[in-house]
């Protein structure tokens, strides 16, 4: 399986993708939201969203204490 980066507008990536030869089984779509003077979600929100999508092994300790460790003076 190859990788690909289409960017461009609505139309152009469409257009691209139909033209790639072989089957495409999955995409994955960055949409930029409109701005409407609403405030972002916070960095709590965003990884909540994205959850789902992370790979982890199993019993290993994710926190970030003990993934970076504190240097002296900091």
């Amino acid at each position: 399986m190859k990788a690909h980066v289409l960017t461009g507008s609505k139309s152009e990536i469409a257009a691209r993708v139909a033209r790639m030869e072989g089957n495409i089984r999955e995409v994955i779509v960055f949409i930029e939201e409109p701005a409407d003077g609403t405030l972002p979600p916070s960095i709590a929100d965003l990884f909540a969203e994205m959850e789902p999508y992370v790979a982890q092994a199993g019993g290993a300790d994710y926190s970030r204490e003990s993934i970076y460790m504190p240097t002296e003076g900091k």
